[in-house]
């Protein structure tokens, strides 16, 4: 593990946050298999995996990472268990360090991000039981049942920007939205999404401006403020109509906006030519492929909620960071030559979204993601 970017963690130090050289850290001992250090300035003690996915593991760092990718490959945990030779339980223990881990390094790398285009959507799975089956405490506990993952996907870098695990109501895909909007840069991008009409609502109270509409006639009371759609936002929405369970027709309509601003978005759009969802319908695949718990008909639905999102906060973290993806993938100027009796050449550099979007400049292995340590916050 690397010990270079250790600091101490004292905000009273005068070395607080310093790496490097400049940290003044010195060996101390050993502790749970990894070395500790000593603040050379105020004695504090920081251990080398003291902020990363490692710290309080006990478990060898190998059998961990393969842990890792397992869990963020769509193997469940008993699976996961069985092919490390581990118990269930010691797996269980993992998932939620994972989880927060991965929480923490995408929330210092998700922000300030330039978006085009926004494919809004969400999934279904339930937590425990499904919504048929619930009782009337269940239904007043609200925890378990029906459960919606709500996404928001950039086309473009095909990054998952912002997601939430929620009912399906206004609160949620509002809170979707919000969330979104804190982790762009201010540049309302081209939305769409399907008939859901919770979407327009969302995006009118997150990026809406208020203004006072002029009074009617010379009697009665002046107008209330009311939230408007600002000129630059744009949304339009896919209608599907279906018979029997099955699609017969699609059509379009425009939401926010007016068709000239849709044409030139579509315009400038490097992946889109006609208003559609497919982006972020494919990376549902993805996301059910790549989480057990998201699978239909199957054994290994989440008995908690706090283990589903875990669970995704990994997923996604492996999806943006450490799974190249191909449709990202770039042609080499030059072929590279490869290793093997029958080797062939190289022709194309894998891509993750994190490197689509300008976050990161290499494909991360796994241990880059569970070693990875925040930065210090600043002093002032």
């Amino acid at each position: 593990m690397k010990t270079d970017t250790c600091y101490c963690r004292n905000v009273e130090c005068q070395f607080y946050g310093l790496t490097g050289q400049q940290a003044r850290l010195v060996f101390r001992d050993w502790h749970d298999g990894a070395p500790r250090f000593r603040c050379a300035s105020c004695d504090h003690l920081i251990g080398a995996r003291t902020g990363t996915a490692y710290a309080g593991i006990r478990t060898d760092e190998f059998t961990y990472q393969s842990g890792a990718k397992h869990l963020a490959e769509g193997t469940s945990i008993r699976a996961t268990a069985r092919l490390l030779g581990l118990d269930k339980d010691t797996v269980c223990h993992w998932l939620p360090r994972l989880g927060e881990h991965c929480n923490r390094v995408m929330s210092y790398f998700l922000h300030d991000l330039h978006l085009r285009e926004c494919q809004l959507d969400e999934l279904w799975t339930f937590i425990y039981k499904k919504e048929e089956q619930l009782t009337l405490l269940d239904e007043l506990l609200g925890i378990y049942g029906d459960a919606w993952v709500w996404i928001a996907f950039s086309p473009v870098c095909k990054l998952v920007p912002a997601w939430v695990v929620g009912k399906r109501t206004l609160s949620n895909a509002r809170k979707l939205v919000f969330r979104l909007k804190s982790a762009t840069d201010g540049h309302i991008p081209f939305f769409t999404s399907d008939e859901l009409p919770h979407y327009a609502d969302a995006l009118l109270e997150a990026y809406g401006i208020w203004q006072t509409p002029p009074r009617q006639g010379n009697r009665g009371r002046y107008p209330l403020p009311r939230k408007c759609p600002p000129p630059d936002l744009c949304y339009a929405v896919v209608v599907k109509e279906r018979e029997h369970g099955r699609v017969v027709n699609v059509t379009t309509r425009i939401v926010y906006g007016n068709e000239q601003q849709v044409i030139a978005a579509l315009k400038a759009s490097p992946v889109s030519t006609t208003i559609n969802t497919y982006g972020v319908e494919r990376n549902n695949l993805t996301i059910r492929q790549h989480s057990r718990r998201m699978g239909r008909k199957v054994n290994a639905f989440s008995k908690e909620r706090d283990y589903l999102e875990h669970q995704l906060t990994l997923a996604f973290a492996y999806y943006h960071f450490v799974r190249p993806h191909r449709g990202l993938r770039q042609r080499l100027p030059e072929p590279l030559p490869t290793k093997g009796p029958r080797a062939s050449y190289k022709k194309w550099k894998p891509v993750t979204p994190a490197m689509a979007a300008g976050l990161t400049d290499h494909v991360w292995s796994m241990d880059e993601l569970l070693s990875f340590r925040v930065p210090p916050k600043q002093k002032w």
